[in-house]
């Protein structure tokens, strides 16, 4: 199964943005971001991430921070939001530490357990793990485990070549130099114990799901996601999608 998200532009500080870059505000409107989620649920479940970034002008991506591959930077890194950044939330019965839990409709900032993703395009990553909103409050975040409760969660990084690819939409132009891809992904096994147990046809292994990136350009951030709360919260999860099964 797989679901295609449209990233809109957080627009709060947009004029701001535009004088800042020296651009027009529909000049920022015009970026282009998307994602394309799809989950394997057998033999092996993980979730496959594929970000599209297009930009529309020259002079953006002159100030574009996009880091290039580099196989030796790959691994776990903290504070990655700090800089471009490829995020995912999730929510569902791999992730909650009980049924209740999981069942539970994420509209408002309650209880319910989800996984924060970030994955810099050189190749860094950091997976973590909150019990309810933003729970625990520390920084960094608590790190997502893997079952031994000692090694780091990982992803798998598919794509990551710095060489353009025309896009899967048609409605964009191939010929545009100013594009960038990245994908990874996801064994769904790392985030619950439960994963040995799951029914594949009645359980939702992602629930909820909420694909956003922050875009810097020289020292402005560009925050997008399909919806936004105001000011800018990708953990508000009242914002977050029902993954389409």
């Amino acid at each position: 199964m797989s679901q295609r998200f449209d990233l809109r532009l957080a627009t709060e500080a947009l004029i701001e943005d535009a004088q800042q870059l020296s651009v027009t505000e529909e000049t920022l409107q015009n970026i282009s971001v998307q994602v394309n989620a799809t989950l394997i649920e057998q033999p092996e479940a993980y979730l496959e991430l594929e970000y599209f970034v297009t930009l529309p002008t020259e002079s953006l991506a002159t100030q574009f921070n996009w880091s290039r591959w580099q196989p030796e930077q790959v691994g776990f890194k903290d504070y990655l939001w700090e800089q471009t950044c490829l995020e995912c939330f999730l929510a569902g019965s791999l992730i909650s530490s009980s049924s209740k839990d999981s069942d539970r409709s994420p509209n408002t900032n309650g209880t319910t357990a989800y996984i924060e993703i970030n994955a810099n395009p050189n190749g860094q990553y950091a997976l973590y793990e909150f019990d309810s909103y933003r729970s625990p409050a520390i920084l960094p975040p608590k790190p997502l485990m893997q079952a031994d409760g000692q090694t780091r969660a990982a992803i798998d990084w598919i794509y990551y070549s710095d060489t353009p690819k025309p896009l899967i939409d048609s409605t964009i132009s191939v010929h545009t130099p100013y594009q960038y891809q990245r994908r990874f992904r996801v064994p769904l096994s790392l985030f619950s114990p439960l994963h040995d147990t799951v029914d594949w046809h009645n359980d939702a292994l992602v629930k909820y799901i909420h694909p956003c990136v922050i875009l810097y350009f020289s020292d402005t951030a560009l925050y997008f996601a399909p919806k936004h709360a105001s000011p800018p919260d990708f953990h508000n999860r009242q914002y977050w999608t029902r993954f389409d099964r």
